[in-house]
């Protein structure tokens, strides 16, 4: 074994020897090629300034010079530094563009009777207005008093299997020939069957351009769809004790690939009326996150495209659906749907838990349903007029077979058009990009250094090259290799053991 040692221990030397010669005569130069390699870089970099510093026999000018070329330096990296902060700070600007066209595209408007039932349907039932406030409680808040609370529950067990849905659908307001008037779209005549029922919180609404027909587009300012309601306020009625007082119809106009909403958002047209509604049409586009708050990779399971109002009836029905095991047929989704007593017991407190934990939240990148990062708006302007004159009211009188009090009473028209034929683009833009960011670093490093990414390759080949020539240095000054493989070795023999003792 001791033979054994030493064979190892003179084979591992003479490798490190072997090895050690190499490095000095092959990779390490000597030390006058290092001077004159270092002296050949100062002379000839592109870096400005420093060639200045070496080759000039003056100390004073070598002074001023390094002074300079040091001052320069700071300024560099100085200037690179805050724009490399200003960039992570993620800046964003905005810019606005009106563009004109020959024809743009007509919205979606959707309206509904503010009185919401027939009346004869719930004359012995007013607990429907109730009932439907807390169907649609998952659109849109609600509070219930106390008082109503019996009333609701003695409802509730003695009508079990009722269905609200076809109760509202068959007895709450209707679009046909004798609600729906007039209706013209671009001169040309428009139907009740070209109307798209929906429900939403008044109850049953009709949705007009609801499938985005391209035939439907506006080729002239100042027309559009015009349309004559008569809400028979006879016929349909509401509960005033719940906040319906008024009379006439509601609207919202939105885009054919979203949801209507209300939720106090709806333009309002009373009885006798005549509604001038000048729309423009708004593109917004916002940043993905960091710059913007919209995520681009959300998307939605029950509608075309993301909007905010569409994410939060998705993230309702999907807490509701989990807690209740049913789905409201308000919102989105495929389930069971919920009956009365779900409604009542499970559905309605548990959008009150969801609102107060915050569960479905709007708004930041964070949240549960951010900004989109496209929208389309529609901004109005509306003017509201008498409907007709004295002629009017007698020709609608005569032709309506009705009373002229009555055509005051219950008649609405509307009129919406396009203020004029462009559409205005807000668009969030980053104020500085990759590209403008090595713009700013290159023109800082030219214009204080006289450098350029060759001379930054210059530099990192001098770095490296001195790291090497460090690397071998440090390991030709390392120690021999320590004496592992033979620990017999470490011990003293026999004999030196003796020669201890005698020399003692």
């Amino acid at each position: 074994m001791d033979q054994l040692g030493r064979f190892i221990q003179s084979d591992a030397k003479g490798v490190l020897e072997k090895l050690r010669l190499y490095l000095i005569k092959k990779l390490l130069p000597h030390l006058e090629d290092r001077r004159k390699y270092h002296q050949e870089f100062a002379s000839s970099t592109s870096f400005h300034g420093v060639r200045n510093i070496v080759q000039t026999q003056s100390k004073t000018r070598k002074v001023l010079w390094l002074l300079v070329v040091a001052g320069c330096l700071a300024t560099v990296i100085w200037q690179i530094c805050s724009r490399f902060i200003y960039y992570f700070s993620w800046p964003t600007t905005t810019t606005v563009v009106v563009q004109y066209v020959e024809n743009v595209k007509f919205p979606a408007v959707t309206f509904c009777n503010l009185n919401r039932f027939q009346a004869h349907a719930v004359s012995n039932l007013k607990i429907i207005f109730l009932v439907w406030n807390i169907v649609t409680g998952v659109v849109q808040k609600f509070a219930m008093e106390d008082k109503y609370s019996q009333e609701l529950n003695d409802f509730l067990l003695g009508n079990q299997n009722f269905s609200i849905k076809e109760f509202t659908r068959k007895n709450g307001f209707y679009l046909n020939s004798s609600t729906l008037l007039e209706c013209e779209f671009f001169g040309k005549p428009c139907y009740p069957q070209d109307f798209e029922h929906v429900f939403t919180e008044y109850g049953n609404c009709f949705t007009f351009n609801h499938n985005d027909l391209p035939a439907r587009r506006v080729s002239l300012s100042g027309r559009g769809l015009h349309l004559l309601f008569d809400v028979q306020q006879e016929q349909f009625t509401d509960e005033p004790a719940l906040g319906y007082t008024d009379a006439g119809i509601t609207f919202v106009i939105h885009s054919p690939k979203e949801l209507p909403r209300f939720d106090g958002l709806g333009l309002l047209t009373p009885v006798g009326m005549h509604a001038q509604v000048a729309i423009r049409q708004l593109k917004s586009i916002i940043q993905e996150y960091p710059w913007g708050e919209c995520k681009p990779e959300i998307k939605l399971q029950y509608h075309k495209i993301y909007s905010i109002n569409g994410c939060l009836q998705e993230c309702k029905a999907r807490y509701i659906q989990d807690w209740c095991g049913c789905l409201p047929f308000i919102l989105p989704g495929n389930g069971t749907e919920c009956d009365l007593l779900k409604f009542y017991n499970c559905v309605y407190p548990a959008v009150y838990d969801i609102e107060i934990k915050g569960l479905c939240t709007v708004g930041t990148h964070n949240s549960t349903c951010p900004a989109p990062c496209e929208e389309t708006d529609y901004p109005t302007t509306v003017t509201y007029s008498s409907f007709g004159g004295e002629r009017a009211i007698k020709y609608f009188s005569a032709k309506l077979k009705k009373s002229p009090e009555y055509v005051r009473q219950n008649l609405v028209c509307i009129d919406i058009k396009y203020h004029d034929l462009s559409y205005k683009i807000t668009q969030q833009q980053k104020a500085l990009t990759i590209s403008e960011l090595l713009a700013d670093v290159g023109g800082q490093l030219g214009l204080f250094c006289g450098a350029s990414m060759i001379t930054i390759i210059e530099l990192l080949e001098y770095i490296f090259t001195n790291f090497c020539w460090m690397c071998i240095f440090l390991l030709l000054k390392a120690p021999e290799m320590p004496q592992w493989n033979n620990p017999s070795q470490n011990q003293p023999t026999h004999k030196e053991k003796k020669k201890g003792i005698q020399e003692c």
